[in-house]
């Protein structure tokens, strides 16, 4: 099997504490953790349907249940954020990317729902906002819809930051919401003025090309055709996706 498609024995190692199912949990000792991590990694990096995994990982049924339980009881966001807990913290860097819905993310049950009327499909396409530290690697995400402005992913992810210095685009440029909030903080801020700006800031334009760090992750993290374009139906497991993507970065 194609090595990009599964997790390296020392890759394992890393990670294998940090799963359910170990012997002295509550609830049965799970004995295929790995072979499960590899069958949604190879999913997500193919861009595959569940239904087309091959046959050595099991029931494509199974797969998918289990990793929407995972999803949604945080277990892919644990194992993430106990790797990021290594950080670099000199620097938080943020941006946004909008991905894309698949059809096959389309028969999701839900959408507005009148009298007498049956509930539509929908498309839903994401913005990705993610942080990623001074080396570029990721430190958080939140998923807002593709019409939200940057600057909504920013509340959440921007409020507790640890990172000393925050480097952004004009898109951040917000007087109030963004600059002053981390300055009260005493963060430092490298984000270009808006050629709108009556008063505009100066900032470091040096520093501000380490911004490329961010972009390096964008393609990194879309390298998993299955993120790349969402093909999910439910937001839940595209974020669980997106940290176990993030969670193979600090591996490598």
């Amino acid at each position: 099997m194609t090595r990009r498609y599964v997790l390296s024995d020392a890759h394992w190692e890393r990670i294998k504490h940090l799963l359910p199912g170990q012997a002295g949990q509550p609830g049965a000792t799970a004995r295929d953790n790995r072979l499960f991590v590899d069958a949604v990694l190879y999913r997500y990096r193919a861009g595959i349907p569940w239904r087309d995994l091959p046959e050595r990982f099991g029931d494509f049924r199974v797969v998918h249940t289990r990793h929407s339980r995972w999803s949604e009881s945080g277990v892919w966001q644990r194992v993430f954020e106990a790797l990021a807990q290594d950080a670099d913290n000199e620097y938080a860097m943020i941006d946004a990317t909008i991905v894309r819905a698949h059809q096959h993310s389309a028969s999701a049950k839900g959408g507005s729902r009148q009298t007498g009327a049956r509930p539509q499909p929908r498309r839903l396409d994401h913005q990705d906002p993610p942080t990623v530290d001074a080396l570029g690697n990721p430190t958080g995400f939140v998923l807002t819809p593709g019409q939200a402005h940057d600057l909504e992913g920013a509340d959440v992810l921007l409020k507790d930051t640890p990172g000393l210095t925050v480097i952004a685009d004009k898109a951040y440029d917000a007087q109030t919401r963004v600059i002053e909030s981390l300055l009260g903080k005493g963060k430092g801020v490298v984000i270009p003025s808006r050629s709108t700006n009556k008063r505009p800031r100066e900032h470091d334009c040096h520093l501000y090309q380490a911004r490329h760090l961010i972009e390096n992750f964008f393609a990194r993290l879309k390298q998993y055709r299955a993120i790349a374009t969402r093909y999910d139906k439910t937001a839940r497991n595209f974020l669980g996706a997106i940290h176990l993507a993030a969670t193979m970065v600090w591996l490598a």
